[in-house]
């Protein structure tokens, strides 16, 4: 018995050994970030021009001044992009994608979580603002620290709070990734991939996210039949007029409900320009005046993408407008619009309250969340 033991555990070690070492041979090395051979001989690089659908109450988004010239639009790019967004490739532990915290169901916002978790278990401290019509967007994240999409896509992949993979190391898996190494041929006409080719494939895709057909915009759209009930009607009158005096901050002229603008909207007390917890605009500009400004998010599905406000401390919309009827809070910089006009409140009737809500419940796009052109490639 002792034998037999003695032999199988010879005879056991010397599997392992040959495993290991054919696995050094056959076995991609994650290590060797040249990357794995490939006959681009066989694979043509001519890419096809994108051409983004929207519906006629949005302005063209295929126009040349909304898509930049160095990252123009194409079949092969966009496929790619939705890819690399859904794949968990990009974060260190590969659990984590970019869909993580940009779920298409809740208007690519994170689940109702009031920030997202990363894959080392840490809590950021922003709130996931949501992914549509930003090819109509130049600076972006709440406190307006990217400009443009790419310049947005290269920050969560080595933040140590988000996905937590230095760009090396993601360029090195895609590197030994035969399919993705074909991708970004076909795509970008490359045999060596950069951060830069990654970001702009993501960006092509995040651009092509449309939304624009809620009930609210085909109420507006002749010949749809659709209008709004007269709840959300009175909704819209109060929402636009100085009563409500949420249009200042959200009307549509940059299709997004927000005027794409940053401001103090009166979430915290603070005696100085100094006393504010997160700095917000100010962190990224310098000047002290900018403290505690945010961007005043897009109302468009608005009922999908709570909680609200930049640290998500509002659970509700109904907790959102209770804030602008009776819990603004003073500071040196607020916006002067509520400065002046209510700086205690809007003091809204519960009646008002209601019609406010069913107007901006209407502008939910259900078609947007459904769009199977959005949705995940690998599913």
């Amino acid at each position: 018995m002792k034998q037999l033991s003695i032999l199988s555990f010879f005879t056991i070690s010397i599997c392992l050994l040959l495993i290991t070492n054919a696995c050094k041979e056959d076995c991609p090395d994650e290590t060797n970030c040249n990357g794995i051979t490939i006959d681009y001989t066989q694979l043509t690089y001519s890419p096809n021009p994108y051409e983004i659908e929207a519906p006629a109450t949005l302005p063209n988004p295929n126009n040349p001044r909304y898509i930049p010239e160095n990252n123009p639009l194409t079949v092969e790019g966009v496929a790619l992009g939705r890819k690399l967004f859904y794949d968990p490739i990009l974060s260190a532990d590969s659990t984590l994608a970019c869909a993580g915290c940009h779920n298409q169901s809740a208007a690519f916002t994170d689940n109702g979580k009031p920030v997202s978790v990363g894959v080392n278990k840490m809590a950021g401290t922003r709130n996931s603002m949501p992914l549509f019509n930003l090819v109509y967007v130049d600076d972006l994240f709440w406190d307006g620290a990217a400009r443009g999409l790419e310049d947005q896509a290269l920050e969560p992949v080595p933040n140590h709070k988000e996905m937590d993979l230095p760009w090396e190391d993601a360029i090195c898996r895609l590197m030994n990734h035969e399919e993705y190494r074909k991708d970004f041929y076909t795509a970008f006409g490359i045999e060596t991939i950069t951060k830069e080719d990654v970001v702009n494939a993501i960006a092509q895709f995040e651009r092509t996210i449309i939304s624009g057909e809620s009930v609210y915009d085909l109420s507006q759209t002749p010949g749809t039949g659709v209008s709004l009930d007269d709840k959300a009607r009175n909704g819209e009158l109060l929402f636009f007029s100085e009563g409500g005096d949420c249009f200042h901050c959200h009307n549509n002229s940059q299709y997004l409900f927000s005027t794409n603008t940053f401001a103090n909207n009166g979430l915290d007390f603070t005696a100085t320009l100094d006393d504010f917890e997160d700095n917000g605009l100010g962190k990224v500009t310098g000047n002290p005046e900018d403290n505690g400004k945010f961007r005043i998010p897009t109302l468009r599905n608005i009922a999908l993408t709570g909680p609200y406000m930049h640290d998500g401390r509002f659970e509700t919309l109904e907790e959102v407008l209770e804030h602008y009827s009776t819990g603004i809070q003073a500071s040196p910089n607020i916006d002067p619009i509520i400065a002046s006009k209510f700086p205690n409140g809007l003091n809204l009737t519960e009646q008002e309250k209601e019609m406010i809500l069913a107007f901006l419940y209407s502008l939910t796009d259900t078609s947007f969340v459904n769009n199977p052109a959005y949705s995940n490639p690998f599913e």
